[in-house]
């Protein structure tokens, strides 16, 4: 099995027929590289999240501590998937990987959950956070002196134009797509730090407010809710696997993939820490408690309301660069497994102008809508962090069955190993287990969006099957 499915994926010209076809070419240097894994772990969750996690914890040194594990545990994603990467440097992510080391049925339902949740539901998140904070700029834009199924018109199709902008942007080629998301990154790093020099110098905050909140219990309850938290604080640190998704478009992989994951993820940790010390320096917590766009109100609070309109209109541009981000790398996974023959066959088609799989871009861009339109924020956080969580869990298992392969040749030594994929294990169960006792519903909607995925694999197979023999 191993051996037929590594030569299958060995010839990446042809697709599941025989047939020559476009394929994606290496373009992306280390920086273009590094830069798209930066671009896609900062986004709407940093900007998002804080103010949900207060709401939830109440006090800000736990919050610290919650980011600082975070951090830690999507480092130690990133050491595995370097792994994990430099022996197989194609296209996919987790849907090579689990395909390869274990069976292609999970290969395929990893992709099927990128499919409906992985990139998805990240762009819509990311969508809603840029209405968020446009609203926030511009008040005007939803005051519709109307109802609130008025207001919440407007900041969806807002959201919903601006997926529509990117995913036809994007359509035109990975050269064009990289040079924007370069640009964006830049242009987002560079207002994150603008925002904590000018916060922590000159803006008017409190040192005290770390030693102020509410008392956390640290019984059952209190570790579910804790669980919950690192839920959606790994969606903000969502993105530290992503150069793992355009193997196929790295030049060095071997070298590049590894290094652009590690330097992504250990540059993003620091920079999430000093924004959560700015949020809690700047805002009251009773103030920052449950608010969604708290990087607008840490500005206000800081530097008042001119400012806060300012900075708010300047992080809603910083957004689009982590949903550009994920609108680039989503397509990878459906062009890999359409490419097998597990996936409808045109999201394998490459755009013989532009070479990009223009088809996958496009259903990606209609499924951002769907969620857009069906949930609020927390909802789409949850659901999405718990259905995120289960295959990059099997994914770092898969780097103990790597070092037995023969077959596929590792790049890189074995540092921290078993420890690092064994710290990322467990705190991923632990994460997964008691988020679902905190918040079952939309964790068990996750569970039954992988189960649904069964059958569909079962179908396609067997007319992959057939037309094989054909």
């Amino acid at each position: 099995m191993l051996k037929t499915y590594n030569s299958l994926l060995d010839q990446e010209s042809k697709n599941h027929q025989g047939q020559v076809e476009p394929d994606l070419v290496r373009k992306l240097s280390l920086f273009s590289t590094t830069n798209i894994v930066i671009a896609n772990m900062i986004g709407a969750g940093i900007f998002t999240t804080s103010g949900l996690l207060i709401k939830e914890i109440g006090h800000p040194i736990l919050l610290m501590v919650l980011w600082v594990a975070g951090g830690l545990i999507a480092l130690c994603g990133a050491l595995c998937y370097g792994v994990l990467a430099s022996a197989m440097p194609r296209a996919g992510g987790e849907y090579v990987f689990l395909s390869r080391l274990f069976h292609p049925i999970f290969g395929f339902l990893s992709g099927w959950v990128s499919f409906l949740v992985g990139f998805s539901a990240p762009i819509a998140a990311s969508a809603i956070g840029v209405s968020e904070y446009l609203a926030r700029s511009f008040p005007q834009i939803v005051d519709t002196g109307h109802s609130s199924l008025s207001v919440w018109m407007v900041k969806k199709s807002i959201a919903i134009a601006i997926v529509i902008t990117f995913t036809l942007l994007h359509s035109l080629g990975i050269e064009l797509s990289a040079k924007v998301q370069n640009g964006l990154t830049i242009l987002k790093v560079g207002i994150i730090l603008s925002l904590l020099i000018l916060g922590f110098t000159l803006g008017s905050g409190d040192f005290g407010r770390f030693s102020s909140g509410k008392t956390f219990e640290f019984d059952f309850a209190g570790w579910k809710t804790i669980c919950l938290s690192l839920m959606w604080i790994m969606f903000a640190y969502s993105g530290w696997n992503a150069a793992a998704y355009i193997g196929s478009e790295v030049k060095k992989p071997q070298r590049n993939l590894p290094l652009s994951l590690i330097l992504g993820t250990g540059l993003v940790t620091l920079l999430y820490l000093a924004l959560n010390a700015l949020f809690i320096f700047s805002i009251p917590l009773q103030e920052m408690s449950g608010v969604i766009s708290v990087g607008g109100l840490a500005a206000g609070k800081l530097f008042g309301l001119v400012a806060e309109k300012v900075v708010s209109l300047i992080i809603a541009f910083a957004l689009f660069s982590s949903l550009s981000a994920f609108i680039i790398l989503g397509p990878r996974v459906y062009y890999a497994m359409a490419r097998d023959g597990y996936f409808l066959r045109w999201a394998a088609e490459v755009h013989p102008r532009f070479l990009a799989p223009v088809k996958s871009i496009f259903i990606q861009g209609l499924m951002a809508i769907i969620f857009i339109l069906s949930g609020t924020f927390d909802q789409i956080l949850t659901y999405m962090g718990f259905a995120l969580g289960i295959f990059p869990l099997l994914a770092v298992g898969g780097v103990f069955k790597l070092y037995h392969q023969p077959q596929l040749k590792i790049h890189l030594k074995r540092i921290g190993f078993p420890v690092i994929p064994l710290c990322y294990m467990i705190a991923g169960l632990m994460i997964l287990i008691l988020g679902f006792m905190q918040r079952p519903v939309p964790s068990s909607t996750a569970i039954l969006t992988v189960i649904a995925g069964v059958p569909v694999y079962l179908i396609l197979a067997r007319k992959r099957g057939r037309s094989q023999v054909k």
